[in-house]
This record gives structure tokens, C-alpha cells and sequence, in this order.
């Protein structure tokens, strides 16, 4: 496996282990096809995660669902990269569909590439 490949799939448990588990299994998770597929129909997923938003140039703005934002335009996911921000806290940024799923819906990145592999029939995106 070439270190390229590495770099793109990442491991990571099925469940968080509790202070009762000794041993926890793991599944690969190929970021990368997920985060390419969910590319293909960003629109239609910021559609349905940010209704109010709306597309001006390469990039799709919105009110921040998860603050009380009065008004689009400090929250906005690019197009073409899938790169997004909330300039209004700076904290609130990643790079990616799924890093912008898992800020969403308050989960980890691993369950938000698991949840948007099954949306897009990737057989879960685990390997």
C-alpha cells in the first residue's frame, strides 16, 4: 500500500469504547470515496441541510443552524472544494462534506462518513 492510499483511509472504532470494554473492532473508512461521491450532489445535500440557503457564485450561503444566525452570509460551503466556514467563529470550519456532516448533525466524522456512505449506497463505505 502505497502511503498516498494511508493517508486516505483512516480506521476507526465501531463504537466508543466504555470503561467496561477491553477490546473494541474497528472498520476502515475510505474518507476520500465518500467525501468524492458526496461532491457529486453537494447541492442537493446542502439543500437539505441548509433549506434557507442559497447559491451565490461558487458557494452555497446560508444561515449557521446551529447558532441563532439572523441572517446568511458568515456561513457558506464552496461548491467546488467542499471547504466551509462560519467566519463569524473560528472554530466552525473544515474541509470537507463529511467534516461539514459531522458539524451538523454534533457527531464524530467516522459516524458522518458511515451515515453519508449509506445515503449514497456506497455499501456503508467501510472496507
Amino acid at each position: 500500500m502505497t502511503s498516498g492510499a494511508r493517508l486516505g483511509r483512516i480506521i476507526m472504532a465501531d463504537k466508543m469504547p466504555s470503561s467496561s470494554d477491553s477490546v473494541h473492532l474497528g472498520r476502515a473508512i475510505d474518507f476520500q470515496t465518500v467525501n468524492r461521491a458526496a461532491m457529486g450532489i453537494l447541492p442537493a445535500l446542502l439543500g437539505r441541510w441548509l433549506p434557507d440557503g442559497k447559491k451565490q457564485g461558487h458557494e452555497w450561503v446560508a444561515r449557521n443552524p446551529k447558532r441563532s444566525d439572523r441572517k446568511p452570509g458568515s456561513f457558506s460551503v464552496n461548491l467546488n472544494t467542499g471547504r466551509w466556514a462560519d467566519f463569524a467563529q473560528a472554530d466552525a470550519r473544515g474541509g470537507d462534506v463529511v467534516s461539514l456532516a459531522a458539524y451538523l448533525a454534533d457527531c464524530s466524522q467516522y459516524e458522518a462518513a458511515v451515515m453519508l456512505a449509506k445515503m449514497l449506497g456506497l455499501a456503508g463505505g467501510a472496507q
